[in-house]
């Protein structure tokens, strides 16, 4: 898969990518446009595999019928920014350089990233063994950071933005705030550095955690039984985490917060593996808050919702 990807990568790099950065004098930027290329072109595939799989999968059994999917069309396009648009390009071209500048500094100053190899020689025999636990340690860090999304105000304010679909689908992984996005890329990419996740494993746990995050986010009701569920991450599980009244309330803020491994909440104790179909959304949205129908006022009514929480507010004089 990878060596196919590699190949389609450097023909559009060369045919399509290069001359325009020639022609424009921007050849200075030809290795992140070239890493970028191969970014887009893992999530046209992504987008492509999850519709032919998971779509008639929500056809058959859905959770929920909706005449108007005018509030579904709008995740497309998250989608579509997300895995194949601007979003990736964004990241190379802003954020991927202060990545690399750290990890020059890093290696200046003598420290060169230690790779789970290194502790475990053996696992240099057991590739196989080697990816899942990085994939276990990625994940954990997945789950601090969506921890720390519904903790932190300004964070939730970004992330509301995910959690205000009421139409949930297999479109809504990626129905996320711009800064949100940059910042988890961001924070993927430090984890990936300080624990040396080598290239390729780091591709395929990216498109595996994303595929299986879109499958938890399908309108389609699906378990796994009751071992299943307490071992990966599935469509009725995740619902519970978006569920009205259940998605950010309660002493931990929320619950199910796993991206692909239940064990997370199980051992910090925010796991429900109760078998209902909650409806979703955010409670507020019932007392006639509004996050924004489209892509723009969404992203702007949330940018103001973040200045809320970051500024102080005035006190009236008593």
């Amino acid at each position: 898969m990878l060596t196919v990807i590699e190949s389609l990568q450097s023909a559009l790099f060369e045919r399509g990518v290069l001359p325009v950065l020639y022609g424009l004098g921007l050849m200075r930027l030809a290795e992140d446009a070239y890493a970028a290329t191969g970014w887009v072109l893992i999530g046209i595939l992504e987008v492509a595999l999850v519709w032919l799989i998971l779509r008639p999968l929500e056809a058959w059994r859905p959770v929920e019928t909706w005449p108007d999917r005018r509030a579904v069309r709008v995740d497309v396009l998250y989608t579509l920014l997300e895995r194949a648009g601007v979003i990736p390009l964004v990241f190379f071209f802003t954020l991927r350089p202060a990545v690399d500048w750290l990890d020059g500094r890093l290696r200046f100053v003598g420290y060169i990233p230690p790779q789970i190899e290194d502790f475990l020689p053996r696992l240099h025999e057991h590739p196989l063994a080697a990816f899942l636990l990085y994939l276990v340690m990625l994940d954990a860090s997945e789950y601090a950071r969506h921890r720390l999304q519904h903790r932190l105000a300004w964070w939730w304010a970004l992330h509301a933005v995910h959690h205000s679909q009421r139409q949930l689908s297999l479109w809504s992984d990626d129905r996320n705030h711009v800064v949100d996005s940059l910042i988890a890329d961001l924070w993927r990419s430090l984890v990936t550095l300080l624990i040396g996740v080598p290239g390729g494993s780091f591709i395929l746990i990216v498109m595996l955690t994303r595929g299986i995050e879109s499958l938890a986010h399908a309108n389609v009701r699906l378990g796994f039984g009751v071992l299943g569920d307490r071992l990966l991450v599935g469509p009725r599980y995740h619902r519970l985490h978006h569920g009205i009244g259940v998605g950010h309330e309660g002493p931990a803020q929320g619950r199910n917060f796993a991206a692909i491994l239940p064990i997370w909440d199980v051992v910090f104790r925010t796991a429900d593996f109760s078998r209902v179909a909650v409806p979703t959304g955010i409670r507020d949205q019932l007392q006639g808050v509004d996050y924004g129908q489209g892509f723009w006022s969404q992203q702007g009514k949330a940018l103001a919702r973040t200045v809320q929480t970051l500024v102080p507010t005035p006190r009236s004089p008593a």
